[in-house]
């Protein structure tokens, strides 16, 4: 099945790689699609509003532009609006007591915060208010606790409305026709070791599937191989090279030196796609330019929306 298929897709990765941006392309494409989506905050680091130059949303969504809408995750706003939902208790303002009774509860028994996010998430999918929810999640690491909270207060609680409340969550995360993890990274040495990692831990230690890794900022390839060995040769001392001096001057070292510095970082890069390749062959791969731009904004969102469209294809 094709991505943008699925109703849940939790965009993940190693901080500065481009994540926010990236879950906000996948969001775009998927309205081009005919799709109405939902473009979740979870990331308190993250800057979804500014991917698309409004002022920063709340935990009600707000429909920033036709067909997407856009949120902040806000534990105690998810936990008011669970107690109203299933307790029907009038909450209004903060919680007061109430929280520090949560806070104290969630510092002891882990995984309580992250359902709270998770349930908001799979509430609304499971609603169907929207034909897919873009999760710009934790980086790395931090998202496994989010992505295993079902899962880890399943094996704390046997009975009750706690179990049942994770139950259908759990199996909405697992199942991969609705649910799945996308990872982003970049040609690097760092994201890619990151993100392999990041694969291993979400394989071994959740039931979410991942469905995609986007490897973001690729360089464009300049020149073929017949051109990059014409390159290699006039940047070497000798008759060429002196009679190009004598008839262009001193730019022509700038060129051949961009030239071979644009050909090293294709080539260093390549090295890096072809690992990731290697080390996660049965993952679907997609590839975003590099942007000689400013990397935010909506006009970057644009960009990589028309890219992933033209990838997704």
């Amino acid at each position: 099945m094709g991505l943008l298929d699925r109703r849940l897709l939790f965009v993940t990765g190693k901080g500065g790689v481009g994540k926010t941006t990236v879950s906000a392309a996948l969001a775009r494409c998927a309205v081009a699609g005919g799709r109405r989506v939902l473009l979740c905050q979870a990331d308190g680091a993250g800057s979804l509003a500014a991917a698309f130059d409004v002022p920063p949303a709340g935990f009600d969504p707000v429909e920033i532009e036709p067909g997407l809408h856009l949120m902040a995750m806000d534990t105690e706003a998810s936990l008011r609006e669970y107690l109203k939902l299933h307790l029907r208790l009038p909450l209004g303002g903060r919680l007061g007591p109430l929280a520090t009774v949560f806070d104290f509860v969630a510092g002891a028994a882990p995984g309580v915060k992250e359902i709270l996010s998770v349930g908001k998430i799979a509430y609304e999918v499971r609603e169907r208010h929207y034909d897919l929810v873009v999760v710009d999640a934790p980086a790395s690491g931090h998202v496994i606790s989010q992505l295993a909270a079902p899962q880890g207060i399943r094996e704390l609680v046997a009975v009750g409305l706690i179990r049942n409340e994770t139950e259908w969550m759990g199996d909405l995360l697992a199942d991969p026709e609705v649910t799945a993890a996308v990872l982003v990274a970049t040609p690097e040495e760092m994201p890619v070791t990151e993100t392999l990692e990041l694969l291993g831990r979400i394989r071994s230690e959740t039931e979410v599937s991942v469905a995609a890794i986007v490897v973001n900022r690729v360089l464009p390839e300049l020149f073929n191989r017949r051109e990059a060995a014409l390159f290699d040769r006039l940047a070497e001392p000798g008759d060429w090279r002196s009679e190009l001096v004598r008839h262009n001057g001193d730019a022509v070292h700038h060129v051949l030196e961009a030239a071979a510095l644009a050909t090293r970082l294709r080539r260093s890069r390549a090295a890096h796609l072809a690992r990731l390749r290697d080390a996660a062959p049965d993952v679907a791969q997609v590839y975003l330019p590099f942007l000689f731009a400013r990397p935010h904004g909506t006009r970057a969102v644009q960009l990589l929306a028309d890219a992933l469209s033209a990838e997704l294809d």
